[in-house]
C-alpha cells in the first residue's frame, strides 16, 4: 500500500526554521518522480516521518514487505527505532534476510536509518543470541553512562555521568573521500551504536561520551546512526544526495561480500 504522513520535527540549532519547511510554505511540493523509492516496514520505525521526508522532496516512497522489491528496487531504505531482537525476527519471519544480505554485500542503492545502520553488524550487547545482517563484521554496543576519559579535559580526573538514550542534536565529522556525507550536525535517538569502523566503510563520526561511527558508506550504501529525516536542510540535502548518486556510487564501486 502506499503510505505518506508527516509528524512535527525538531528545530537544530543551525537551523531556526521548522524542520518542515525545506520548501517554503508558498511553493507546491514538487511533481513526484516517476520511480518510486521503496521503504522497508519493519514494524519498529516510525515510517510516517520518513514517507513524510521523500514527499518533501517530491519523490514517492512505497512501504513494502515484498522480498522481491526488496531484492530488485533500484532504490532501498531500510528504517528502524527500537530493538535490535525484534527489528532481526521481523526480517526474518518476512523472508527478507537473504535478499538484504545480498543487496547490502553488492553495495546495490540502499538506506539504511538508526537500528537500520546497527542491523548491518553481526550482533548487538542489546538483544544476546541475536544474529544481525553480518554485512559488517562488527558487534553494536550500547553507549556509556559515563564519559570516558580519553573525551574529558585534562584538568578534569573525577568521573562525568551523561544521559543514555543520546537524544538530541550532535555533530557528524565526514570523512575525506565520502560521496554522500558532508560536516553538519544532524538528530540522534540512541542507546546503542558502533564503535568500531568496519573494514572496507567510510564513516562519518560522532562523541557521546565516546567516539562512535555517526554514519558509513560504501559503493551506493549508506548507514546513518542519526535520523536524516528529522535533520533539517542538511538531511534533506543527504537524502537527495544519495538518492541522486548512489547509483552512480554503485556502478563505479562495486562492494565485494562482507567484511
Amino acid at each position: 500500500p502506499r503510505t505518506r504522513g508527516e509528524e512535527a520535527q525538531p528545530r537544530s540549532p543551525k537551523d531556526p526554521t521548522p524542520q518542515s519547511s525545506v520548501l517554503s510554505p508558498h511553493t507546491s511540493p514538487p511533481a513526484l518522480v516517476p520511480t518510486p523509492l521503496h521503504i522497508v516496514s519493519t514494524g519498529t520505525a516510525n515510517t510516517a516521518s520518513v514517507l513524510a521526508a521523500w514527499e518533501r522532496l517530491g519523490i514517492e516512497a512505497i512501504l513494502t514487505t515484498s522480498e522481491s522489491d526488496v531484492r530488485e528496487a533500484p532504490r532501498l531504505v531500510l528504517p528502524g527505532v527500537g530493538s535490535f531482537g525484534a527489528a532481526m525476527r521481523l526480517l526474518e519471519a518476512e523472508g527478507l534476510v537473504p535478499a538484504l544480505r545480498d543487496r547490502l554485500a553488492a553495495g546495490r542503492p540502499t538506506l539504511c536509518i538508526c537500528l537500520g545502520l546497527q542491523l548491518l553488524a553481526t550482533a548487538s550487547d542489546e538483544s544476546p543470541g541475536a544474529k544481525g545482517l553480518g554485512v559488517c563484521r562488527v558487534t553494536v554496543s550500547r553507549l556509556p553512562d559515563q564519559v570516558e576519559a580519553a573525551q574529558l579535559p585534562r584538568d578534569v580526573s573525577q568521573r562525568v555521568p551523561q544521559r543514555v538514550p543520546q537524544l538530541g542534536w550532535n555533530h557528524v565529522a565526514a570523512p575525506k573521500g565520502s560521496r554522500f556525507l558532508t560536516d553538519g550536525f544532524a538528530y540522534y535517538a540512541n542507546s546503542y551504536c558502533l564503535r568500531e569502523v568496519p573494514q572496507g566503510w567510510l564513516a562519518a563520526t560522532t562523541t557521546y561520551g565516546v567516539r562512535f561511527c555517526a554514519a558509513i558508506e560504501r559503493a551506493g550504501v549508506l548507514a546513518c546512526q542519526f535520523h536524516p529525516e528529522l535533520s533539517g536542510r542538511w538531511g534533506a540535502a543527504l537524502l537527495k544526495r544519495w538518492y541522486d548518486e548512489s547509483a552512480a556510487a554503485h556502478a563505479n564501486a562495486p562492494a565485494k561480500g562482507a567484511v
